[in-house]
C-alpha cells in the first residue's frame, strides 16, 4: 500500500468551543458521552503535565512499525491540531522518537497520540510536548512507505475521524465526535456543576451523594 492523502485538513473546532473544553477534564468528557470513549488505558502521556490538550483531529494511519506517513504529515501541521496515529498497536517498534516530536512541535502541532510505541523517552519528557503512546522500546522505525493521511481510523480502539475533537490529559484520551460537540461539552459542564457541589457537601460532612441517600430511604421504608 502506498501513502495516500485521502482529504485536506479539518477546519478548526470553534474557539469558543475549545475555550469549554480547556476548563473540563477527559473524565467529565466521557461522563458527557456515556463513559464508553476513551482510549485505551494503555495510551498515556510521556510526561504527566497536570494539564489538558485539545485540538482538532488530523489523522494518519500507518503499518505496523512504518512510520514513512508520519514523517509526511508532520509538515501539515499547524497550530489548534493534534496529530492522531493509528499504529496498530505494534509493540515491536517505535513509531516516533525525539525528532519527529521536535519537528511536529516546530509545525504548530498541539501533540501526537499515537496507537503504538515511542523511543527516546527521556528527551520526550524535556521537549514540553504532548506525547501519547502505549510505551517505549529502542527499536527504531520500518520505512516500508505504507499509510493514509486524512481518513477514519481506529486509535486506542475508538473511531477518530479528521476534524473531530481531540481531549488528553493524564488520565488519558477521549475523542468527542465533531457534530455532538456541543452537546457533548454542554453535558460535561452540567458534570462539571455536580461534581462542584458534591466537593461542599463532602466539606459539609456529607458523605453519601444524594442519589444514594434518597435509595437508602426508599430501601429503609420498603
Amino acid at each position: 500500500m502506498s501513502i495516500e492523502q485521502l482529504g485536506s485538513k479539518a477546519d478548526h473546532l470553534s474557539e469558543e468551543l475549545i475555550q469549554r473544553v480547556k476548563r473540563l477534564s477527559s473524565s467529565l468528557i466521557s461522563d458527557g458521552m456515556g463513559c464508553t470513549v476513551s482510549m485505551d488505558y494503555t495510551i498515556k502521556p510521556v510526561a504527566p503535565a497536570n494539564k489538558i490538550v485539545v485540538g482538532t483531529a488530523l489523522t494518519v494511519s500507518v503499518g505496523p512499525g512504518d512510520n514513512v506517513c508520519l514523517h509526511k504529515a508532520v509538515p501539515l501541521g499547524e497550530k489548534g491540531y493534534i496529530l492522531v496515529v493509528d499504529g496498530k498497536g505494534d509493540t515491536k517498534n517505535a513509531l516516533l522518537g525525539e525528532l519527529i516530536a521536535t519537528a511536529a512541535k516546530k509545525a504548530g502541532y498541539e501533540g501526537i497520540i499515537v496507537d503504538g510505541l515511542a523511543r527516546d523517552q527521556g528527551a520526550l519528557r524535556r521537549l514540553d510536548f504532548p506525547v501519547y503512546c502505549k510505551g517505549f522500546i529502542p527499536n527504531g522505525p520500518l520505512k516500508g512507505e505504507s499509510g493514509q493521511i486524512n481518513t477514519a481510523i481506529l486509535c486506542g480502539g475508538v473511531s477518530v475521524r479528521p476534524g473531530d475533537l481531540i481531549v488528553g490529559d493524564d488520565d488519558g484520551v477521549v475523542v468527542i465526535p465533531r457534530e455532538n460537540a456541543e452537546e457533548i461539552i454542554r453535558k460535561a459542564e452540567m458534570k462539571a456543576e455536580y461534581e462542584e457541589k458534591r466537593r461542599q457537601e463532602i466539606q459539609n460532612g456529607q458523605m453519601l451523594p444524594a442519589w444514594l441517600r434518597e435509595g437508602s430511604k426508599r430501601e429503609s421504608t420498603t
